[in-house]
Order: C-alpha cells, then structure tokens, then sequence
C-alpha cells in the first residue's frame, strides 16, 4: 500500500504467484487495507463496468458521512484512473492524481470523500471496484470531468464519451457554491470516529 500525492488515495500492488497450471493472486486483503488505513472499510457491494475506449466516467462521489469508499482494479484492458480531491478545506483541494490501471495487480483505494474517475484507454477495458456503502441516489453526486478548474490531463489523443447525466454535471465551482462538497474537517472527522471504533 503506498499512499498518493492527495491524501486519503492509495495505491495497491500485490504479487501473483504462477507455475505450470497457471496463476493465483489475491485481489483484495481486508487486513493489509485496514493496517493501512487504521479502520476495517468494509465491502457492501461489488461493481462491473466494460467500457469501450474514450468512456469516461465520474467525477463522482457520495455525501459524508458515510461517503463510499471504492477499491478499483482493471482486470483486463487499461483505464487512466483519477482521484481528485474535492473536499472544502482541504490543503490539496481541487488537486488530482492520475493512476494507470492495466495490470490486475494494481489497485487504487479512494477514501470516502473523495472525487473519482476514469477514462478507458482501450476497448473492453473491464473494471472492478468494491465499495464500502451500497449505491443511494439520493446521496450521490458528479462534478464534471472535464471542467477546466480542475484542468485534470485527459489523453489528448482519445475523445471522451460520457453519459448524459456526467455531461450534465456541474463544475467544481458550482458545487462548491450549491454547498454540496463533503468538507475536509468533515471526512477526517468521520475517519477518526472509524478508526476509534477499530481499535475498541
């Protein structure tokens, strides 16, 4: 588990182990993440997308508490997977970080509160994430990936296909004004009341 550049964003590398039959890895290790992070995330739900290439999906996220928090891994194909920080307050905030997913034994862990998105960068790009909540509309919200106040570095070379609803997402400055960004002083809040439970 290393940390990124925005904190709360991590990324995963685990080893595969292979012989004459084949390979076996672990995708995901609850203790490894929860020694990681201080507190057990959970898994609610797990989720599939097959992209073609040029989708790009988010920047979405979820109110906090309890946000969602995502674990994303490309199983075949390559994403350029992006975790923005859009949490008021934050000294980091409306910075991003870009992440090449095209190897099953690398994986992005996006806190709660925090913004994510992706863009395939080859057809039949398959992803996996798990999250720790189960999808609520009611909670979710997007800020859109290609608002140039967050000036995020899409492959110039590829255009982006985006679903109504993400080309319909308002910029950051909007969201910011509409009050609907989780605060930094919110989400540290919020994990350390998880962490004080993990450690009872």
């Amino acid at each position: 588990m290393r940390p990124l550049s925005v904190k709360g964003a991590w990324l995963s590398e685990t080893r595969a182990f292979a012989d004459d039959r084949g390979e076996f890895q672990e995708l995901y290790s609850g203790r490894s993440l929860s020694a990681a992070l201080g507190y057990e995330p959970g898994v609610a739900q797990v989720n599939r997308s097959v992209s073609r290439q040029g989708v790009l999906r988010g920047v979405h996220f979820a109110q906090v508490p309890p946000g969602q928090a995502k674990y994303v891994t490309c199983l075949s194909g390559a994403v350029l997977d992006v975790v923005v920080d859009i949490r008021t307050g934050s000294p980091t905030y409306r910075s991003w970080e870009a992440v090449r997913l095209d190897d099953p034994h690398r994986s992005l862990y996006v806190e709660a509160g925090l913004g994510h998105s992706f863009m395939a960068l080859t057809d039949d790009a398959v992803v996996v994430y798990l999250t720790s909540q189960g999808y609520a509309s009611g909670r979710e919200h997007g800020v859109h990936p290609l608002d140039p106040d967050l000036a995020i570095a899409w492959p110039e070379h590829i255009e982006p296909v985006l679903s109504k609803k993400d080309q319909q997402a308002p910029g950051i400055k909007e969201m910011e004004r509409r009050g609907l960004l989780p605060s930094y002083d919110e989400c540290a809040a919020f994990h350390r009341s998880l962490r004080a439970r993990h450690m009872v």
